[in-house]
């Protein structure tokens, strides 16, 4: 029997078709079916009339071929499998199929597959889930991300329809949409004559934000880029970014500590952790020290890009983005497991990442000028352009010392590699040694069999005259120290007490109380240390002072010279026995004149030997 028999067979049971519609939502069986459709593991026992009327596809293979008798069809590439055949055929057959969001791509996906166009049916399937597309998902962010994450399981044919760039840019588009009626929201609410009770707060509960976290990487990248440049603002990708990573990385950032070290299932872990990494690290914003990406996350991203053994250039542009935001981490932030792979002499933290950090912010690498360096950040202002302010310092060499009484409880870090580190800051930027002092003992504790010459370098970076009292007790008695710095610290001391008994006070002299560093108002930091450029105003400063108290000296030393000369005259000049003197004085003048005319005369023009000595013995002993 022919195709257009087996049509006519179909229209004469048409009314008992309909009827039995009615009852149920599964294709009639009482109605011998005349083809028989698979897909996949199921099969379908269907009518060729209502499946020709609708779908374009099926009339090709049916109309199209020669062979008239065909009862089989193999439609198992259809996307969507088994379910989005089986609504499509309900369609066909003419039952109400709810479209949701739910299965709304899977239609769209089949509906072209099966070629259900407005050519062979009016509203037919494609029509109706493009309606649905317009109206319910299309203008909704949430909604178009719900869309999108069904789409991953529709490829290649959601890519060929456009389907996945129309919800990207639906996304995208809304986004910004929503960020530009937050702001008049905001401007609004601050304007005073039109003040708002209630301003949506900028991350609610159900912030489509957190949506973004069900799409795979691939989606979630090219939305992410697509967010970017319609020009939504860095802070609402930094949360975006951070939320999504935080739920991929559940449960792979933390190992099992009973998981076999290079297994297969290990190797896994590490490699789904390294590609989130990377990823994460690629899309986020502009690195700049004005960056709102939170020192934690940045913190949690490089430990495990660490631990996952990610590309160098991956944990290069993560040390960079912590280095150049130094100032505001924890102790935490920087305490950074090394990848060690359960090597028991290998040391627990990561002290060359730190140590790299460390230099960047201190601006150490001056042959590496930063490209991405923002030009209005005057946050760097001494020593140079790039020279770090004097409170950030402060904050960074706390935190350093803070990492080194840390760190120095580990057996296996290497005495080279700790003294790299406490060489790190220059001289100005500790008021106090007190904790670098306590970190440098407890790493000689720790380390007894350290050579002499690393000691010695060791403990050079302690500036004993940033010592307290009590630590250069402690020190004056500690028997891990060189004996250089041992009797430096008792050399400091003793000028610290020769100061207290004298009640002197030296400037440059950091020693004992807290009452000798002021505290700065606007910094609240100690103005002890300071940096090379204020000390060189500070020298100056007191330089002209000492010039200044030098010349009122001196004048007042003349005027006590002139006072002590004036009063040495009056009294020679006016004491009785000075006269009596002066008479005697003129009298014996007198008769040694005498003396000499009467030898003079008795000897002649004769000069010998003798009278010369008497006469010069009589010049000597003479009161004039």
């Amino acid at each position: 029997m022919g195709l257009s028999m087996e049509m006519e067979v179909y229209g004469k049971s048409n009314n008992l078709t309909s009827k039995l519609l009615a009852l149920t939502n599964m294709p009639i069986s009482d109605v011998s079916s005349d083809l028989t459709i698979e897909v996949g593991a199921s099969s379908f026992a269907l009518h060729k009339f209502p499946l020709v009327s609708r779908s374009g596809r099926i009339k090709k293979l049916l109309v199209d071929t020669k062979d008239a008798k065909i009862s089989h069809i193999n439609l198992s590439s259809i996307p969507g499998g088994s379910e989005a055949f089986e609504l499509a055929a309900k369609f066909c057959y003419g039952i109400n199929v709810e479209i949701m969001l739910s299965n709304v791509a899977m239609l769209r996906c089949a509906s072209n597959f099966l070629e259900m166009t407005e050519e062979f049916a009016d509203k037919n399937l494609e029509a109706r889930t493009e309606a649905y597309m317009k109206d319910m998902v299309l203008p909704n962010i949430s909604s178009s991300i719900s869309v999108l994450h069904h789409c991953e399981s529709l490829l290649p044919i959601s890519e060929e329809i456009n389907l996945v760039n129309r919800l990207i840019n639906a996304i995208a588009n809304n986004a910004c949409k929503e960020q530009l009626t937050s702001s008049l929201l905001k401007l609004d609410h601050n304007f005073p004559s039109k003040a708002m009770s209630n301003v949506a707060p900028e991350t609610p509960s159900d912030w489509w934000g957190k949506s973004l976290a069900v799409l795979n990487l691939s989606f979630f990248q090219r939305v992410i880029l697509a967010v970017k440049s319609k020009g939504l603002n860095q802070d609402m990708i930094s949360k975006i970014l951070i939320n999504y990573t935080h739920d991929s990385l559940q449960g792979l950032a933390v190992r099992d500590p009973h998981l076999v070290k290079g297994s297969m299932f290990d190797l896994e872990l590490q490699r789904k952790q390294r590609v989130v990494v990377e990823a994460m690290v690629n899309l986020l914003p502009t690195q700049s020290r004005k960056s709102p990406v939170p020192m934690a996350f940045l913190s949690s991203l490089l430990k495990t890009a660490i631990a996952s053994s990610a590309s160098t250039s991956c944990k290069s542009d993560l040390e960079r983005r912590i280095g150049l935001q130094l100032d505001q981490a924890i102790l935490e932030d920087i305490l950074i497991p090394a990848n060690s792979h359960r090597n028991s002499h290998t040391a627990m933290y990561d002290t060359d990442s730190i140590l790299r950090i460390f230099s960047i912010f201190l601006n150490l690498d001056e042959d590496e000028e930063d490209p991405l360096r923002d030009e209005n950040d005057t946050a760097y202002d001494f020593d140079s352009p790039r020279s770090p302010k004097q409170s950030s310092i402060l904050k960074v060499s706390k935190l350093l010392d803070t990492y080194l009484a840390e760190v120095a409880l580990d057996t296996n870090l290497s005495p080279l590699k700790f003294i790299a580190l406490t060489e790190l800051l220059p001289d100005h930027a500790r008021v106090v040694s007190d904790a670098l002092y306590r970190a440098v003992d407890v790493f000689l504790k720790v380390h007894p069999n350290m050579k002499d010459t690393e000691r010695y370098r060791l403990c050079k970076t302690i500036d004993c005259q940033k010592l307290s009292q009590e630590a250069c007790s402690h020190a004056a008695q500690n028997e891990r120290l060189p004996v250089q710095m041992a009797v430096q610290v008792l050399y400091f001391e003793q000028i610290r007490l020769r100061n207290a008994m004298s009640g002197g006070h030296n400037p440059f002299f950091f020693g004992a109380t807290n009452s000798q560093f002021p505290q700065r108002s606007s910094s609240g930091v100690g103005s002890g240390a300071i940096s090379p450029r204020d000390n060189y105003a500070s020298v100056r400063r007191e330089n002209r002072e000492l010039k200044l108290e030098v010349a009122r000296m001196r004048m007042r030393l003349t005027d006590l010279e002139k006072d002590h000369v004036s009063m040495k005259q009056e009294m020679v000049g006016s004491h009785p026995t000075n006269k009596l003197l002066k008479s005697i004085t003129r009298k014996l003048r007198k008769l040694n004149s005498l003396f000499r005319i009467n030898n003079m005369k008795a000897a002649g023009s004769k000069a010998n030997s003798e009278s010369r000595f008497l006469s010069h013995r009589r010049w000597r002993y003479s009161v004039s």
